[in-house]
């Protein structure tokens, strides 16, 4: 009796005998696919996946989708003669934009390789497996396919503002963090390997659609490899990067960036100097109206202390507004501000007073004292979580119903699949062990 040989059968026939030879057995790949409006795409990024994938390694696909169209029933619909599994992960609240896609694709994620790659076929899927292929042989934990290492290109990107905005990135990611960075040419690519024992899914915070970024600077992978690769044109539709991507990029730097205490005080007092500004300004403007200086002073304050707030919240704890209402989180700051200068002067009285110390050293170190007890209180009494009551409780529960929903989400995805899943492991034997 003959049968019809799968998609993956062929492509694996079209290998020579050396060629086969020369083809690595390492575990898995999962392939994760963040897409938003992508329906123009997928039907195509899956046929190539077919075409240079399965041949080489067994794989799964794994859309997680924040789509507004008809994206996610496309690719059920491309799934259905594809010899591999595939899953749809369906988003209503697009968490973490790009990164947060991808991140919800690792939990579900079940072979001993990731790879991600865009929906847009700039990355071209035929690398996949060479970016496996790569790490088994370096004995790598992360494989970055790279424009700027040697035999790369960025071609596909559009523009000279295009091409600009991206170097720039890549310096400034390069410039804070350059230990973490080390031996990534290309911290911006959005298309690369990582072994699955290398990621720690949990400590991870993502911010946008720089992931790779994420991944590098919080898990911190051991042994780095690169694989050059051409940036392609995008296949359909248009590109998703706007300027509100570019402030969420800066926005998700100062949070790495000043992820430990140490480094959020020093953001903390670098935020403090630019409140001079607003409030010198203020005081400038007051006292020419004919204002007294005293009343000048103390409004003026309080705009440097709204100017800090501000940037505080946007710039160094957005991630912790959520534990209290913002009427709440205002207060307490202008208290603890304005409590500052309160308790500065009667400790700049005692250690000259008392101690000896001439005023100058004094006010130094008054400064010093309150700076630290204010960062410290900033952060315990203001945004620090809260350790228990109903608010704590209720983001709980949503988090449960959330999962509870995304798990009917893969379910219901795997369901539509059977038959291809099925497929992929009866073919499995005759590529060899995985």
């Amino acid at each position: 009796m003959s049968t019809v040989p799968t998609p993956a059968e062929d492509a694996l026939g079209a290998l020579t005998e050396t060629e086969l030879a020369d083809v690595p057995e390492p575990g898995a790949v999962t392939v994760i696919i963040p897409t938003f409006n992508e329906s123009a795409n997928v039907g195509e990024l899956l046929r190539q996946i077919t075409v240079s994938v399965p041949a080489r390694l067994p794989c799964e696909v794994i859309f997680v989708d924040d789509s507004t169209d008809d994206t996610p029933q496309l690719v059920q619909e491309a799934a259905r003669t594809c010899p591999f599994p595939v899953t749809v992960i369906h988003r209503d609240q697009p968490d973490g934009g790009l990164g947060g896609a991808v991140v919800e694709g690792m939990k579900a994620a079940t072979s001993d390789w990731i790879v991600v790659m865009d929906a847009d076929l700039q990355h071209p899927p035929s690398l996949v497996p060479e970016l496996v292929a790569t790490g088994e042989e370096r004995g790598a934990d992360l494989v970055v396919a790279s424009r700027y290492t040697k035999g790369g290109s960025r071609a596909g990107l559009a523009g000279g503002y295009r091409i600009a905005v991206s170097r720039g990135a890549t310096y400034l990611a390069k410039s804070l963090f350059p230990r973490a960075l080390r031996g990534i040419s290309d911290p911006m690519s959005g298309f690369f390997a990582i072994r699955r024992s290398a990621v720690t899914a949990d400590a991870l915070k993502p911010l946008g659609y720089k992931i790779l970024l994420e991944l590098a600077v919080r898990c911190r992978p051991g042994t780095v490899a690169e694989v050059p690769f051409v940036f392609q044109d995008r296949y359909a539709g248009e590109s998703k990067s706007t300027a509100r991507e570019g402030l969420r990029f800066l926005r998700h730097l100062v949070e790495l960036r000043t992820a430990s205490p140490l480094a959020r005080m020093v953001a903390f007092g670098l935020i403090g100097v630019t409140g001079f500004v607003p409030n010198l300004a203020a005081l400038y403007a007051l006292t020419e109206t004919g204002m007294h200086y005293l009343p000048a002073e103390i409004l003026a304050n309080q705009l440097g202390v709204a100017w800090n707030f501000l940037l505080i919240e946007v710039l160094l704890f957005r991630d912790r507004r959520q534990h209290r209402h913002w009427a709440d989180r205002t207060a307490r700051f202008a208290v603890l501000a304005n409590a500052d200068l309160v308790l500065r002067l009667p400790l700049i009285a005692l250690l000259v007073g008392a101690w000896g110390v001439a005023v100058l050293p004094a006010t130094v170190m008054a400064l010093l004292v309150t700076f630290v007890l204010r960062f410290v209180a900033t952060e315990a009494l203001i945004y620090l979580p809260r350790k228990s009551g109903k608010r704590s409780e209720s983001s709980t529960s949503s988090k449960s119903r959330r999962s509870r929903k995304n798990a009917k989400h893969r379910k219901g995805a795997r369901s539509t699949n059977s038959t291809t899943a099925a497929a992929a492991t009866s073919a499995a034997p005759a590529r060899g062990k995985a």
